[in-house]
Order: structure tokens, then sequence, then C-alpha cells
């Protein structure tokens, strides 16, 4: 995607931020619509719908649930498309790491997808997890095709976690 593209879809958020992640996410191939949602959603303001994500800029409560949910879409069976998240733990892990490389290739802190907000009060200690290299649910992208474990990176010829091969399960 070229800069002027991603300003462009960045355009439609009063949050610049949010902008990117949805620049992002849309450029890797995870559909974002922007939609007025009513009741109760998981996390405020974003849904998933499946294949994609629905957002309420007016009900988001933390631009980094984007990066979470939309792990959840990336990572999930595809096999079973409409389904929407699973409760299946390696798919919450992957969903973990999936964020995590998200964020660090967008050059975020790792305290945009794990922030105060969220995991129960854990988003901190996440975020100093991961940026220590603590990688919970990497083996599972890697089983995937996504990434490469650190510790067989060298031996593959290729770069590690967090750097991702492909962004979605095929």
């Amino acid at each position: 995607m070229t800069p002027g593209a991603a300003e462009i879809l960045a355009s439609e958020f009063a949050d610049p931020l949010v902008g990117r992640i949805v620049a992002f996410l849309r450029q890797v191939g995870i559909p974002v619509e922007v939609s007025a949602l009513e009741g109760e959603t998981f996390l405020p303001g974003v849904a998933v719908t499946g294949v994609g994500l629905q957002v309420d800029p007016a009900r988001l409560a933390w631009p980094g649930d984007l990066l979470h949910e939309a792990g959840h879409v990336a990572v999930s069976d595809p096999s079973r498309p409409d389904e929407g998240v699973s409760d299946d733990p390696g798919e919450e892990m992957a969903a973990l790491a999936w964020s995590f490389a998200a964020a660090t290739h967008m050059g975020l802190d790792a305290s945009v997808p794990f922030h105060d907000g969220g995991y129960r009060g854990g988003g901190k200690a996440l975020a100093e997890m991961f940026s220590q290299g603590g990688y919970v649910g990497v083996p599972m992208l890697a089983m995937w095709g996504l990434t490469v474990e650190p510790h067989r990176a060298k031996a593959a010829g290729a770069r590690p976690f967090p750097h991702m091969l492909a962004w979605r399960r095929t």
C-alpha cells in the first residue's frame, strides 16, 4: 500500500491511531466496516463478524482492541470462516501473539494492544512479557506457517517472530 493510500484510509477516523490500525488491517486482508454497533459487544466499539470486523469509532474505548480482535480473525480456522471468535485456548494465545506482531510491524508500543483497560488488569504484564521475548502463542502461529519461532529461525534461514511470514491462516 502506498503511503497516500494509508493516509486516505486513515482519514475516515478522528483518532489517527485508529486510522493507522484500520489501514493496516485492510492491507493484510482483514475487512473492517465502520458502523454504529447497537447493544453490547465483547469489547467496546468492536465486533468480530466472522471474516472481518465492525468498528464503531464513537464507542471504541481502546484502539489496540482492534488488533486483538483482528488477531482472532487472522488465526481462526479457515474451514469455519463464519463462526466468529473461537473459545479454543490455542487460538486465544495465537491472537495475543498476532496482535503483538502487528503492533511491532506498525512501530507501535506493546502497550497499544496490551493496554491498562484490558485482559482483566493484566495488559501491562502481557506487554512486558512480549517486549522481553516471552512469546506465548508463537508456537501456534509457527505451526500454521505464519511465523518462525526465534529458536528455529537461524536454522530455517528466516527472520524470527515478531516478523510474520503471512498475516492470515489459509
